[in-house]
């Protein structure tokens, strides 16, 4: 018998943990973590038990496990926790070509969350640019909806669970194109539709990457129509913000007007504050975050731990010349004026749009990726370099760079300080997110340099900032990497090690793991996480990947509220804890 597909034999009481919680009746555990050091994910204080696994959930936690397990795993001197969350996630197109998700696997990595722009809804103009575009990475498009995508990774089989945001970007490119212009009602209309058919796929909410075109055209009412429109359905809005430097809480104040303005939670991705000249606006950011959460803003944030962010040359150019897409940008600049003045913008440190050229300058541009065979051979130099051995300027060589490689070409900035990464890796209302792929260090992905934080982020929370730094307690890493990301999610079955719970499980040496990946090398992959398992199935074994596919789709509160008939009326229906 069942009850919402969960085995009866599963539905637990609700004891003391410090007496173990017990899954009853059942005659044994199929798998038992024995003697470990249990980091539940709350924030609570760890305390050494077994953890007891069967079938896909969590049956035990507690002390001392009382009944017998078909598998052992003695995990005395080693950290267990629930499987860590990775709130800002692309191996969009790298599970399609690898779907191990290898580099966050080996960090304890069990959700990979999707945002910024999404994988549908896709137009038949959309499907066919994209395949156009393709670098590196081939892949058919065998899919148009944001569910369609989903529901076929789930299908292949892939090591991770997967959810996903739909992109405010991507219904907008659907609907208008990638043009500078502003909807219409009707076809507004359209794209809150379009939202509200994902949210019932399962979509976490909308998202949006507003220093990017097309998606920095859109005014904060178009925000705010398609954030209510995920609120209805229980989701929440995430955003890299419409600036991270010069406009830093301007942004962040758009950020909390759209939450407050459409009902949903809001969160901020990658936080940061950019360019050395912002630093000191530190301060300003968490009081303005902490003032609004204390006013009952539904606000959090997420962020990588390193000082470089990645994207590419796009951000060091204005969205004038960027209008229409990747095709028009390129046949602009090879106009003589058009260049001369995208390169005086370059130049202007008072830019009225998000100048990372400016923030980071040429000798802080890391070049990563190229589509370009002709052009790999300057991966790992910066635009400086470049510039010099050819013997332009830093502006005409990046312009250069995207005519000749035929896109925006990947770069590291190096923008951010290491005293504020330090200051925002303890706050108690920020997660962590990748903003990267799941490569491995082999065949394809090797044809391009990731940004390290592909294979180290969430190990060097654990090895830098709370083991050797003391920056946060290793219970507070462990809530921020798994309890804190489900709660902002509303996923009350995964992130914490409960009875009952998804057995997402992660087994961890705290003394040993470390992540080695750096720029210069950035495709080594973490160690020190031992085993992992992804809905009861084993993932990792002894550090070394399974290949099973134990990953499932992980949907939003829409998609079960589409079952019952719709997504509810009002985003006030929807509980939310700060």
């Amino acid at each position: 018998m069942t009850v919402r597909g969960i085995p009866l034999t599963l539905l637990l009481l609700s004891l003391p943990l410090a007496a173990g919680v017990q899954a009853k009746p059942a005659t044994g555990y199929d798998i038992l973590i024995t003697g470990g050091r249990i980091y539940d994910g709350s924030g609570n204080p760890s305390f050494v038990g077994d953890v007891g696994i069967t079938g896909d959930r969590i049956s035990y936690v507690g002390p001392k496990a009382p009944l017998p397990a078909r598998e052992r795993i003695d995990a005395h001197g080693k950290a267990v926790a629930p499987g860590f969350i990775n709130m800002l996630a692309h191996p969009e197109e790298s599970l399609l070509v690898d779907p191990r998700g290898l580099s966050d696997l080996r960090q304890g990595v069990t959700l990979e969350v999707l945002g910024e722009d999404s994988m549908g809804p896709l137009s038949p103009k959309m499907k066919a640019l994209a395949l156009q575009r393709e670098a590196d990475v081939k892949y058919d498009i065998d899919w148009n909806t944001l569910g369609e995508y989903l529901n076929g990774l789930q299908r292949r089989g892939v090591t991770p669970n997967v959810a996903s945001y739909v992109g405010a970007g991507t219904v907008r490119t659907n609907v208008l194109g990638e043009v500078d212009v502003q909807p219409t009602p009707a076809q507004l209309e359209q794209m809150r539709q379009l939202v509200h058919q994902a949210m019932e796929e399962g979509a976490m909410g909308v998202t949006t990457a507003l220093i990017y075109a097309p998606n920095t055209y859109a005014k904060t009412p178009e925000l705010v129509a398609l954030a209510s429109e995920a609120a209805r359905c229980g989701g929440i809005y995430s955003a890299h913000i419409r600036s991270e430097g010069d406009r830093l809480i301007e942004a962040v104040q758009e950020t909390i007007d759209i939450s407050a303005a459409s009902g949903a939670p809001a969160e901020i991705f990658h936080l940061k504050v950019a360019g050395q000249r912002n630093w000191p606006k530190i301060d300003p950011l968490i009081k303005t975050v902490e003032e609004a959460r204390a006013r009952g803003v539904h606000l959090t944030a997420d962020m990588y731990v390193y000082t470089a962010g990645a994207t590419g040359l796009d951000a060091a150019m204005p969205p004038w010349v960027q209008d229409g897409g990747l095709e028009a940008w390129i046949a602009r600049l090879k106009d003589p004026a058009v260049r001369k003045r995208v390169a005086a913008e370059m130049r202007d440190p008072a830019s009225s749009w998000e100048n990372l050229y400016s923030a980071a300058g040429p000798k802080g541009m890391l070049l990563l990726a190229f589509k370009n065979p002709a052009l790999k051979p300057l991966t790992g130099k910066t635009l400086a370099e470049v510039a010099q051995a050819r013997g332009v300027s830093p502006e005409d060589a990046a312009i250069d760079l995207v005519i000749e490689d035929g896109s925006r070409v990947g770069v590291a900035y190096f923008l951010m300080s290491e005293d504020n990464v330090r200051r925002e890796v303890a706050l108690p209302w920020v997660s962590f997110g990748s903003d990267e792929a799941a490569p491995a260090p082999e065949g394809v992905f090797l044809k391009s340099n990731s940004h390290p934080r592909a294979y180290g982020n969430f190990v060097r929370v654990l090895a830098r900032y709370a083991r050797d730094e003391h920056a946060l307690s290793l219970e507070q890493a462990v809530r921020k990497l798994a309890g804190l990301p489900a709660q902002t999610l509303f996923l009350s079955d995964r992130g914490t090690l409960k009875a009952g719970n998804f057995a997402d499980v992660v087994l961890f040496d705290p003394a040993t793991v470390q992540d080695h990946a750096t720029y210069e090398k950035p495709a080594q992959l973490a160690t020190g996480v031992e085993d992992v398992w992804i809905n009861g199935i084993r993932a990792l074994r002894a550090g070394e990947a399974t290949g099973a596919p134990s990953g499932r789709v992980v949907r939003g509160r829409g998609w079960k509220q589409a079952a019952g008939g719709g997504c509810r009326a009002s985003a006030d229906e929807w509980s939310w804890k700060p």
